[in-house]
C-alpha cells in the first residue's frame, strides 16, 4: 500500500535540511545529499499542490 504525502511533514522535513545546511559543521558529502533529497521533497510538494489545485478548480466547476 502505497503511503499518502504528508504536506507539513515535507515541510518540515524542508526546514531541518536548512538547519542542517546552514551548520557550519555540516560537511560537504551531506550537503550534497540534502540538496538531493531537498529537489524529490519540493518536486512532490509541487505535485501535491498542483494536484489539490485541480481538484479545486474541479470542484468550482461543478458547482
Amino acid at each position: 500500500m502505497e503511503e499518502r504525502f504528508d504536506y507539513a511533514k515535507a515541510v518540515e522535513e524542508l526546514e531541518a535540511i536548512a538547519q542542517k545546511v546552514e551548520d557550519p559543521q555540516t560537511g560537504i558529502d551531506d550537503i550534497d545529499k540534502y540538496i538531493l533529497r531537498t529537489e524529490e521533497l519540493i518536486k512532490a510538494c509541487r505535485a501535491y499542490l498542483r494536484g489539490a489545485r485541480e481538484r479545486l478548480e474541479e470542484m468550482d466547476t461543478n458547482i
